[in-house]
């Protein structure tokens, strides 16, 4: 199984969900069962490192981020992952539009992972600021998609 989360810039939301879920997946022992990575829509931080609220965030759960680096999503990702997760409706919208139809049972929403929680998106904190809030949710999140992946949903 392949995952990959989707962002608009690569450096605050996604890249925190790659290595939460990473992490989740390491201790599971499924490593060589499941692959995650992240990408943003959006070419404006490519290469760069996660955001420093990001990092910071990352570093206070002891969580690594030390190979993530931003990047764009390119039309291989498709065909690639199995699993492209939004973390909002724009990006969801965007990815949608990208994939085309031979692709788009592979996109979801990530807040869709939450049946708890009525908010469609999951906020941006490089507007936000609130990083912790946006580990919660991530935290919460990707332990509802490990569960579904080891139960072999889709």
């Amino acid at each position: 199984m392949r995952v990959l989360f989707v962002c608009l810039g690569n450096i605050c939301r996604s890249p925190m969900a790659e290595a939460v879920m990473r992490m989740k997946v390491a201790k599971a022992g499924l490593s060589d069962k499941i692959s995650v990575d992240s990408a943003g829509t959006g070419d404006w931080h490519i290469g760069d490192p996660p955001h420093r609220g990001t990092q910071k965030r990352l570093t206070a759960s002891g969580i690594s981020f030390d190979q993530i680096k931003a990047r764009q999503l390119k039309p291989i990702d498709f065909e690639k992952f199995d699993r492209i997760i939004a973390m909002d409706q724009q990006n969801e919208q965007d990815l949608l539009k990208m994939a085309g139809a031979r692709y788009k049972e592979k996109i979801s929403r990530f807040m869709a992972l939450l049946h708890d929680r009525p908010q469609a998106d999951v906020p941006d904190p490089y507007y936000t600021g609130n990083f912790d809030e946006v580990y919660d949710l991530i935290d919460r999140g990707t332990e509802q998609l490990l569960e579904q992946i080891s139960a072999g949903e889709h």
